[in-house]
């Protein structure tokens, strides 16, 4: 691209072993790291040869981001060692070669940011040692395929239009981060997370998922959890004090109420659902206590809240109680989504309780 002059070092009259990006062992190619790394460096324009696939020996490929634009030649499939792949924030157009699956020895596929279309092939679940599959924002459509790799640690296909539900046995327990967000699934999730209990990071948010959220997700070594923006339904029961730092499980529709064993997340966001009852002290006093930052319950059924209507809020914290069945006993600053309206009719609440 204008102002880059990564290729200003390829002169062809000398070994391009030599070359900037191209690193070889003996007289073989093994791998091509092309463009400038740095931050912000301008990155390279142009179409991946098929060529490439004549590199035998290749065992990594990576191009920094550009306006690299065509499809992924599908002689990328001849790169039998080829265990890193990664050409993401380019212009790819096209499908994922259903061939990619004979590269047996893959372990990082990374093709994210592009304009990539069609299914994820079924085939790139089956290859053994895949551990980091990289594919979010992109166009891809239709089911997510199961994974048979037990090494896969890293999925991410958000921002896509895949659709359907997905089989309880996809995905192995080696998982430890999963972000299906912004697609367009559904179905139900519970027997599925169930099992992936090295998760760190789960975010299924703005799909239509539906049925229940499995107590015992909220003991697996999360950071954030993003289940917002789907159809799950029930109650949710942790089975102890949950270590999480933020939960979002706003705009679904879940019910019954509230658990105490939220009060020791940080950031708390279940607003937009059907809980009922009363919000419980611990939650109220880890909130005083300046332990929460963020406990958003608007836009529920909820019943009554025990706070002095003179109590402070600490400045590093936020409450937000309005559309409930109950008048807020304190004026807080709520986000604009909530809307004007404190209270919830009394004749959504009567037909709620009745």
């Amino acid at each position: 691209m204008p102002g880059s002059n990564f290729f200003s070092s390829w002169d062809f009259t000398s070994d391009p072993c030599n070359f900037a990006g191209v690193y070889c062992d003996s007289d073989r190619v093994i791998a091509l790291n092309l463009g400038d790394p740095r931050a912000g460096s301008p990155g390279l324009i142009g179409r991946l040869d098929p060529a490439i696939g004549k590199l035998s020996a290749l065992g990594e490929l990576s191009v920094v981001p550009g306006r690299i634009m065509g499809s992924l030649p599908e002689s990328v499939s001849q790169l039998k060692d080829l265990r890193f792949l990664a050409i993401s924030r380019n212009f790819l157009t096209g499908t994922i070669p259903q061939s990619i699956c004979q590269l047996s020895n893959l372990r990082t596929l990374d093709l994210s940011y592009n304009q990539l279309t069609g299914p994820v092939p079924p085939s790139i679940g089956s290859i053994p040692g895949l551990s980091n599959l990289v594919l979010c924002h992109n166009r891809l459509s239709g089911p997510v395929p199961p994974f048979g790799s037990q090494l896969l640690t890293r999925l991410d296909l958000s921002h896509n239009q895949l659709n359907g539900s997905i089989q309880p046995l996809s995905f192995p327990p080696s998982l430890q981060y999963l972000s299906l967000s912004w697609n367009r699934l559904v179905g139900p999730v519970d027997t599925i997370l169930t099992r992936l209990d090295q998760l760190n990071h789960l975010d299924l948010s703005a799909n239509g998922f539906t049925g229940p959220i499995p107590g015992r997700i909220f003991g697996f070594p999360i950071g954030s959890l993003q289940l917002q923006r789907n159809s799950f339904v029930g109650p949710v029961q942790p089975t102890d004090q949950v270590a999480i730092p933020t939960v979002d499980l706003s705009y679904n529709r879940l019910s019954g109420p509230i658990s105490p064993m939220f009060s020791t997340v940080q950031n708390l966001y279940l607003n937009n659902n059907r809980f009922s009852g009363e919000v419980p002290g611990s939650l109220v006093d880890r909130l005083l206590a300046a332990g929460m930052e963020t406990l958003y319950l608007q836009h529920n059924y909820l019943t009554g809240i025990e706070i002095n209507p003179t109590a402070e809020i600490p400045v590093s914290s936020s409450l937000c109680l309005q559309y409930n069945c109950m008048v807020p006993p304190l004026q807080t600053p709520c986000p604009l989504k909530a809307g004007n309206q404190k209270t919830r009719p009394t004749a959504q609440c009567n037909e709620w309780r009745g």
